[in-house]
């Protein structure tokens, strides 16, 4: 076994416990190892709200990862006798709190964010913050050496901190692997399957699992009233369709993250009313923000056959039990990413999953 020059240690904060126990126990099994890598911390909440991070051990000259899920609304504490939900802001708060802990005394400290902080607000419209760049400025200013997220909204954002390393992980291979374990009736045959983008934004990564299935890709185009602002957008008055017919085919949609979910359904009924087949849906994040239960009427409808997503933010046990829904584990791909990193080895090789996709595919 190689050896690392720095003992590895790993800090899941209260949002991520659950991810960060898999990666140990998978870390420890590569190693061949009895002892937990995870370091014991507390995340401590006063009355009126305020908060501190302790941390229970010796992180001298160790290689730190920190995972931290800033979607995980299930974390909650009292604030003058009423229960807050965390709200990204606190989880990110967290984050800076844990790396002030440390103190300088780690050898290197990475931050492992599956869900980028403020992605969703990483260029400026106008006269408005820019979220994304400001904490990632502040994060490097803090010490912290290394990024890793996954399918971040705008990959440019690194741009904001060019000294920082910055690694930006897809999930294809996994989402993909998934699909095909689940789907056993779904023909990756061109005459049989389209990839469909849900808009402009998403055309790369549309294109990179058209090109990794080798099918064709279409994309629809949204059509927004800019004169109105509802819940900070600008509402969607119609979605344009181009591309290849979808009669009679299968179809699968992917996206980086479903918010609402409004637009993957009405997006579902536009296929339906063009004779679309089966209509899967692929994204890495789900937060479902407005609830479930009109998927589980368009999956009841037959709009929807089935939604893919990753375990890398907060899944509820009422969506994990959901027909229509199934999760995607990607604890194993972080821990060889950490685990490789902390060896100081290249992790190139996840960077680009089409070899992998293409084996996968070959059997």
């Amino acid at each position: 076994m190689n050896q690392s020059n720095h003992e590895l240690g790993i800090i899941a904060l209260e949002s991520c416990k659950e991810l960060g126990n898999a990666i140990d126990r998978y870390i420890k099994t590569t190693r061949n190892s009895t002892e937990s890598y995870l370091i014991p911390i507390n995340e401590i909440r006063f009355s009126n709200g305020e908060g501190k991070v302790k941390i229970s051990e010796s992180v001298r000259g160790k290689d730190i990862y920190i995972l931290c899920d800033v979607g995980n609304y299930s974390c909650t504490y009292k604030m003058f006798g009423i229960e807050n939900h965390k709200g990204p802001d606190e989880h990110f708060q967290d984050i800076k709190r844990t790396v002030a802990a440390i103190r300088g005394k780690a050898s290197r400290i990475t931050v492992i964010m599956p869900l980028l902080y403020e992605s969703r607000q990483h260029r400026r419209k106008g006269r408005e913050s820019l979220d994304c760049a400001l904490a990632l400025q502040e994060l490097e200013r803090l010490g912290v050496e290394g990024i890793i997220t996954f399918d971040v909204h705008d990959p440019n954002i690194q741009n904001a901190t060019p000294l920082l390393s910055f690694e930006n992980i897809y999930p294809t291979y996994d989402i993909v692997k998934g699909i095909i374990s689940n789907e056993p009736s779904l023909h990756l045959d061109k005459e049989k399957l389209l990839v469909i983008s849900p808009d402009t934004g998403a055309m790369d990564r549309a294109i990179y699992y058209s090109s990794a299935l080798g099918v064709d890709v279409g994309l629809f185009y949204k059509r927004r009233d800019h004169s109105t602002i509802v819940n900070g957008k600008n509402p969607i008055v119609q979605h344009e369709y181009m591309g290849r017919s979808v009669e009679g085919k299968d179809v699968l949609i992917v996206d980086d993250m479903i918010a609402s979910g409004e637009s993957v359904l009405d997006i579902a009924r536009e296929l339906k009313k063009r004779n679309a087949q089966n209509v899967f849906v692929a994204a890495t994040f789900a937060f479902f923000t407005e609830g479930f239960e009109k998927f589980d009427k368009a999956h009841k409808e037959g709009l929807i056959s089935r939604i893919y997503s990753t375990n890398l933010t907060y899944i509820p046990q009422r969506l994990k039990d959901s027909k229509w829904f199934k999760s995607v584990d990607l604890s194993e791909l972080t821990a060889r990413i950490i685990n490789r990193l902390n060896y100081d080895k290249s992790i190139a090789k996840y960077m680009d999953a089409t070899r992998i996709i293409h084996n996968l595919l070959n059997k």
